[in-house]
């Protein structure tokens, strides 16, 4: 006996009723089990996020003679004028041996700090697509920024270490273990200001000129083209110096130069840089945590607002 179209209808209806509701999306207390299920979560989606860098790396060289050696023209042009300009006509490299060495250890530091902030900051509105038609863990597009960065500054790195041995001092020395908690830093506090400025960007687009401008002011408030000696000598205040110093991103330059520029292990530094690396890891940590709280609250909305 055939069903009316009303009967079946309503048997759809009932059907749905009776099904019990499945809140979709990361949790967003701060109870443990609230913070694995969001681990959980990103996890299931390794695969996903593999393509969104593939797919990043490939964009942005697409239809490129040179492909992925584009990559080395920005740091290397920038090693090159500020050589020439602030190492040869400022002369700041008298007083800097391996100026070139010196120089390019911070400028890859400050580069993959740079480059995991902005590209995170514009993440989710540069994925608008599929941000409005399918449901993923929106933490996946900033989290792609970082591993294209992180593919960028291995390149990077490489030059570095092929500087070093041009000029024939290789980083074979213990200090080069300081470009660990280093780079660890740089991509910690990298990640947790991806995250919070992404969803911000979201409902107040200035926030991505905010954060080009501030990683200009942050690039120039670290030891890059001049030395922390410089500045201890500079700053009277052992309070200012300290809050200079403690900046994390300053000790991660510092530790970069530490490592890689083996002409400068009598260069003063400063004082238990281990532990100040440490302390700001262990900082940045708890800030990762904090800004992915808050992405999670900001997120429900990201459809609509885009």
């Amino acid at each position: 006996m055939s069903t009316s179209p009303e009967a079946a209808s309503a048997d759809r209806f009932r059907r749905l009723a009776e099904t019990p509701m499945r809140s979709v999306g990361a949790p967003v207390g701060i109870r443990p089990q609230d913070v694995l299920a969001s681990v959980r979560d990103l996890l299931s989606q390794r695969e996903m996020l593999d393509l969104l860098v593939r797919r990043d790396l490939k964009a942005k060289y697409k239809d490129s003679a040179l492909g992925f050696l584009w990559s080395l023209a920005r740091p290397l042009l920038q090693l090159a004028i500020y050589f020439v300009v602030v190492g040869q006509f400022l002369s700041a490299a008298r007083g800097i041996p391996d100026f070139a060495v010196y120089i390019f250890s911070g400028l890859i530091a400050i580069g993959l700090f740079t480059e995991i902030v902005v590209g995170g900051t514009g993440s989710i509105l540069a994925n608008a697509g599929l941000v409005k038609k399918v449901y993923l863990p929106r933490e996946v597009f900033p989290l792609a920024s970082v591993g294209s960065a992180l593919f960028n500054f291995l390149i990077q790195l490489l030059v570095l270490l092929g500087a070093t041995l041009l000029v024939r001092k290789p980083p074979l020395h213990p200090e080069v273990l300081y470009a660990l908690p280093a780079f660890a830093v740089l991509v910690v506090y990298g990640t947790a200001f991806g995250l919070l400025f992404s969803a911000l960007n979201v409902y107040l687009r200035d926030v991505q000129y905010l954060v080009e401008v501030g990683t200009m002011l942050l690039f120039w408030a670290s030891p890059v083209v001049y030395s922390w000696q410089m500045v201890s000598t500079s700053i009277s205040s052992p309070f200012w110096l300290n809050v200079y110093t403690n900046n994390p991103l300053t000790l991660a330059v510092i530790g970069f130069q530490e490592a890689f520029w083996v002409a400068g292990e009598d260069a003063v530094q400063p004082d238990d840089l281990l532990l100040r690396l440490l302390v700001a890891l262990a900082i940045g940590i708890v800030l990762v945590f904090a800004s992915h709280r808050v992405f999670l609250r900001l997120q429900g909305n990201f459809a609509q607002e885009i």
